[in-house]
């Protein structure tokens, strides 16, 4: 009797990594972002470059190490040694957000520098989670002295005066000791791998978007629909990315399906019309 196995589309394979919240596995899902530009792209053979990584870094680290050794260590290791970097002379090029490439060019924007630094401090034990601070994603480290939060980008321990100024920045309030306006650790709230592999996409789409690159923009899509299912705007905005692309069918398809499930009134009516729009362009009907 002859076994066939059938491999996995890169979209299937993403799907049964993000399925569940438990044990979510962050960089995996991160490595897999990059098979749709790099279809020949082998994510094991990735992920153990990465395990390599680990395995010198936990021969700098003596037995006895406490939590702040390790964290000096693995920030030494990356930044200092590998020489990981935010790549602030080409910020929107999409293989910023590709660990494959990451790990020959050492730069990339800080969300996904983030995603390897945890996956190594995480290795060392350390309590490593990743920030969705507003404009910047951030790292903090739980130590028993007390909460540490990095720059991906640098390695930079950042003070409370520090990041409570970058938010003021932005015209966000904050309160250092100040209970009318919002809390400084709201915004240093845990970001779940979910929300992680999510802002990665919408960094992408947003660069297709910009060059009006379709079908790359449709693609990114896909993973952002498989990932956040009931984001039922994201089915409008691969609608209209499908129409531009000239897949009328499933323009339509995402378009009525975002109609069907949303009660929004901004911008409702003017996916209605889009709605009629590309019927009457599928029957040939010019409206004449």
């Amino acid at each position: 009797m002859n076994l066939s196995l059938e491999v996995p589309t890169p979209l299937e394979y993403f799907a049964s990594l993000v399925q569940s919240d438990t044990d979510f596995p962050l960089l995996e899902a991160a490595i897999s972002l990059a098979q749709d530009d790099y279809p020949s792209l082998d994510v094991a053979q990735v992920l153990g470059e990465v395990d390599l990584l680990m395995d010198r870094l936990k021969r700098r680290i003596p037995a006895d190490a406490g939590p702040m050794q390790k964290l000096r260590a693995v920030n030494q290791f990356f930044f200092k040694d590998l020489n990981f970097a935010g790549n602030v002379n080409n910020y929107y090029d999409p293989d910023n957000s590709y660990v494959s490439v990451i790990l020959q060019t050492r730069l990339a924007i800080p969300i996904s520098l983030a995603v390897i630094w945890i996956e190594l401090a995480q290795g060392l034990g350390l309590a490593a989670r990743g920030v969705g601070f507003p404009g910047h994603f951030m790292l903090k480290v739980n130590l028993p002295e007390g909460q540490v939060v990095i720059d991906p980008m640098d390695g930079q321990s950042l003070s409370r005066e520090q990041l409570s100024e970058r938010l003021q920045n932005q015209g966000l309030p904050v309160a250092l000791n100040d209970d009318v306006e919002i809390p400084l650790g709201l915004y240093l709230q845990m970001a779940p791998p979910r929300e992680i592999i999510a802002r990665m996409l919408r960094n992408l789409k947003e660069i297709h978007s910009a060059l009006e690159d379709w079908p790359r923009m449709v693609s990114v899509l896909n993973r952002l629909v498989i990932l956040l299912p009931d984001h039922w705007a994201l089915y409008r905005e691969r609608g209209l990315a499908l129409a531009e692309a000239g897949h009328t069918e499933r323009a339509l398809l995402d378009l009525e399906t975002y109609l069907n499930n949303t009660s929004a009134q901004e911008g409702r009516q003017a996916i209605a019309l889009r709605v009629i729009e590309l019927r009457q362009s599928r029957q040939g009907w010019s409206g004449a």
